[in-house]
């Protein structure tokens, strides 16, 4: 489901594996449609890692919303939802760990990025940059 006003975009995905591919499509085009087709790779890997964190945590539906940006200097806004009350922390990964990289790709990758607590649940945050005009 898409919802869009403007400056917003967002989607509700069922907890299923194929949310991950469906919700990196649905990024990817509606940065293009917004002209922000240079910020989709980033974007999409980062949502893809942060749907992929509430597959495996969080059972029930997985929002992911987009605020474009409303100025040249304004960042974009991705914000990803589930009904799972507990925050994820960064923690460190180990080499041969198979998990636990997700929220650093984030903070390595986001401008900024935080949690929040919501009624039911909670959102994983992370704004970009807009490339220059």
């Amino acid at each position: 489901m898409l919802d869009t006003e403007g400056d917003c975009a967002e989607w509700a995905f069922p907890a299923e594996p194929g949310a991950v591919r469906t919700a990196r499509g649905a990024v990817r085009a509606q940065l293009a449609a917004w002209g922000l087709a240079s910020l989709s790779d980033v974007t999409a890997l980062l949502v893809s890692e942060l749907v992929t964190n509430s597959l495996r945590h969080a059972s029930g539906p997985i929002g992911v919303r987009l605020s474009r940006p409303a100025g040249p200097t304004a960042p974009l806004l991705v914000e990803v939802s589930d009904p799972l009350p507990d925050l994820p922390r960064e923690r460190p990964a180990g080499t041969d760990d198979e998990s636990g990289r997700g929220l650093q790709l984030v903070a390595c990758s986001a401008r900024r990025w935080g949690t929040r607590p919501g009624r039911t649940g909670k959102t994983v945050w992370f704004e970009l940059a807009q490339p220059p005009g």
